[in-house]
């Protein structure tokens, strides 16, 4: 037992009460075992390449926007405040949100929507089980196991999403979605703390790269609120502090709101484990009606004005151009492949083939990928 799991909430994940790892190990001697998870899930591949894989702006376009791993950084640090605040346990909320991207091909979402259109024939592609894909198969690290063995509450936090017919497929990590409960806070509290950065640190990227103007952001309710506030005590600085400052306001609005919200919801189910919490079929963690409306007109906002900028859109083709090139050349020619991957493919069905050519190219970095197109094709 963790020496900190008696300081928790007896709703919090705590380590006496663990599902453990697929593969039994022995205790690790000077740290717990959530700290072990997180611990190898920095020095992994998956998430060192994380620097090079972009959110929105594909990498060699600027060294000053988020990547998945400053962004993963971000939300780790959103998470473990919300973890703090309610007691919660904040090594295992840390462990979740650096490991919440692992499975994230190159380019965005431009290119994990086109690797799942690829894929389509072939059982598709979920980029949240790409990330427990990762952790469970496709780190090769470790003599006894393959994949980096996380306790199932890591897993579970991994997990966000899952399609049913995928969920079937898994161990009793896919239980909640076939029976929709919900999973214990921590990964809840994640899953919001991962909207809360990439929302409110996409207008900072898209007001640097000049896609997004203060006079749409005074559209947003979001962000005009505080920003009035800001001008007000800050008249006198410039236009691009003013709106990291409105920014900052707008991140500790949302986090209050929901530690407030989430605190009230747990005081009415009033849970004595986190059983409890995950016995329901809704979310406790949540925001108060009207932020929530407003985080949505926020969502909305950036997916017409950033997502769908005729910039960002013509990157978004290009990328699907490039992902869809080196999936049909793959298929077509195996020895496009690097000799070691070519050997593993080697007498196995079309859908072996391509679910392991996928896995590759989720694996590869934006640089990465628009390299090997510029040699294949």
């Amino acid at each position: 037992m963790s020496r900190h799991d008696n300081l928790l909430a007896c709703y919090a994940a705590q380590e006496k009460n663990s599902k453990g790892r697929l593969n039994k190990e022995s205790k690790p001697k000077y740290r717990s075992e959530f700290q072990r998870d997180r611990d190898r899930i920095i020095h992994s591949s998956a998430f060192r390449r994380l620097v090079y894989k972009t959110q929105v702006f594909v990498n060699h376009e600027g060294d000053l926007y988020r990547t998945r791993l400053t962004h993963s950084i971000e939300v780790s640090q959103i998470a473990r405040t919300l973890a703090q605040s309610l007691n919660l346990n904040e090594t295992l909320i840390e462990a979740m949100s650096l490991a919440h991207d692992l499975g994230h091909t190159p380019f965005g979402h431009a290119g994990q929507d086109k690797l799942n259109t690829c894929m389509k024939d072939f059982g598709g592609f979920e980029h949240n089980l790409q990330s427990l894909r990762v952790v469970d198969h496709l780190e090769y690290r470790y003599a006894e196991f393959d994949g980096l063995n996380l306790t199932f509450e890591t897993r579970e936090g991994i997990l966000k999403h899952c399609s049913l017919n995928n969920a079937k497929q898994l161990d009793e990590l896919g239980q909640r979605f076939i029976k929709r409960h919900q999973p214990g806070l921590e990964a809840q509290l994640v899953n919001i703390a991962d909207a809360i950065a990439y929302n409110h640190h996409d207008i900072d990227d898209g007001y640097r790269a000049g896609l997004i103007t203060l006079d749409q952001l005074m559209e947003v309710n979001l962000f005009k609120k505080p920003f009035y506030g800001v001008q007000e005590k800050y008249p006198n600085i410039d236009e691009r502090r003013m709106i990291h400052e409105t920014l900052r306001q707008m991140i500790s609005l949302v986090i209050h709101d929901l530690i407030s919200n989430t605190e009230a919801a747990i005081k009415e189910l009033n849970p004595k484990s986190i059983d409890d919490i995950r016995g329901q079929s809704y979310k406790l963690a949540k925001f108060s009606d009207n932020i929530n409306f407003e985080h949505l007109e926020l969502k909305r906002f950036l997916n017409t004005n950033l997502y769908k900028h005729p910039k960002v859109m013509e990157m978004t083709n290009r990328a699907e151009i490039m992902i869809q090139g080196l999936f049909d050349k793959y298929m077509l020619d195996n020895d496009a492949l690097p000799d070691d991957f070519n050997e593993i493919l080697k007498g196995k069905t079309e859908m072996l083939r391509a679910r392991k050519i996928a896995d590759y190219i989720a694996g590869m970095t934006d640089r990465f990928a628009i390299a090997e197109f510029k040699r294949l094709i």
